[in-house]
C-alpha cells in the first residue's frame, strides 16, 4: 500500500520532534503538542492533528501511570464537557480552511500558548472556567492537537506532581473525544494509524529518559528552552503559510 509510505528522512525528522516533545511533556506536564505540532506541520501537513493527539494519549497515559498518587479529579468533568463542542467546532474549522491558513491557525495557537505561559495568569478553579478551558482545548485540540495550554494555565497553581497527574487525566479523555470527532468527521485515516505506529517508539524514548532525568532538571529552565523552541517554531510555520498564501493568491 504505497499510499501509506512515508518518506524515511521525513520519518527521521518526525520521530526526533516527538521525542523531544515526549520528553518536555514529561517533564513538566504538557508540551508535547506545542512543540511539536508546528514543526511537525512543516514536515508533513497530515501528521497533524491526528497522530500527534495519538502520540500526546500515549505519553499522557505513562505519565498517569507514573504520578497516579497525586491525581485529584475534582472537576475535570466540566473541562471534558466543554472539549465536546470546542472539538466539533474545531474539526469543522479544519475541514474549511486550506492548508496555508490552518499552518497560520496553528502558528497564532502556538504565539498565544507561549504569550499566555510568560503572563501566568491565575484563575479560579471553578466549573465555569474549567468548562471555557475545556471548550478552547477542544478547539485548539482539534485543529492543531495543542490542547494543554488552556488546562495548564487554569491549574498551574497546583504542585508539580499534582499539575502532571491532572492535566495527563484530561488529555487522556480529551484525546479520546478528540479522535472519535476526528473519525466522524473523516479526519481520522489508516494512514494516520500507521503513521502513529511508527512514531510510537519516539514516545516511549522520550519517556524513559525523562524518568532518568526527572528529579535533576531545572523545570523552569526547560520551561524556558521550550518557549524558545515553541517561538522559533511557529515563526518558521507562519512564514511559511504566509508566502504559501501570497502564491496562490
Amino acid at each position: 500500500m504505497p499510499e501509506l509510505l512515508i518518506d524515511p528522512v521525513l520519518l527521521g525528522l518526525a520521530s526526533l520532534i516527538i521525542f523531544i516533545g515526549a520528553l518536555t511533556q514529561s517533564l513538566i506536564g504538557f508540551g508535547l503538542a506545542v512543540v511539536a505540532s508546528p514543526l511537525l506541520y512543516l514536515v508533513d501537513p497530515s501528521l497533524v492533528p491526528a497522530p500527534v493527539i495519538m502520540m500526546g494519549f500515549s505519553i499522557a497515559l505513562l505519565t498517569l501511570l507514573r504520578e497516579r498518587r497525586a491525581l485529584e479529579f475534582n472537576g475535570l468533568q466540566y473541562a471534558l464537557l466543554g472539549r465536546i463542542p470546542g472539538g466539533i467546532l474545531g474539526a469543522a474549522l479544519l475541514l474549511l480552511a486550506p492548508q496555508p491558513v490552518l499552518g497560520l491557525v496553528i502558528a497564532s495557537i502556538v504565539a498565544l500558548a507561549v504569550i499566555l505561559s510568560i503572563f501566568k495568569l491565575h484563575l479560579p478553579i471553578n466549573r465555569s472556567n474549567l468548562f471555557i478551558a475545556g471548550v478552547l482545548s477542544g478547539i485548539f485540540g482539534n485543529i492543531a492537537a495543542i490542547g494543554g495550554p488552556p488546562m495548564a494555565i487554569l491549574l498551574s497553581g497546583k504542585d508539580a506532581k499534582q499539575f502532571r497527574a491532572a492535566l495527563s487525566a484530561f488529555f487522556i479523555f480529551s484525546s479520546m473525544i478528540a479522535l472519535i470527532i476526528l473519525a466522524f468527521s473523516g479526519l481520522l485515516t489508516l494512514r494516520h494509524l500507521y503513521l502513529s505506529v511508527l512514531l510510537l517508539p519516539s514516545v516511549l524514548l522520550g519517556f524513559i529518559v525523562a524518568n532518568r532525568i526527572v528529579g535533576a532538571v531545572d523545570k523552569r529552565k526547560t520551561q524556558l528552552l521550550t518557549l524558545v523552541l515553541c517561538s522559533l517554531s511557529a515563526l518558521i510555520l507562519a512564514v511559511k503559510s504566509i508566502i504559501e498564501l501570497n502564491i496562490t493568491s
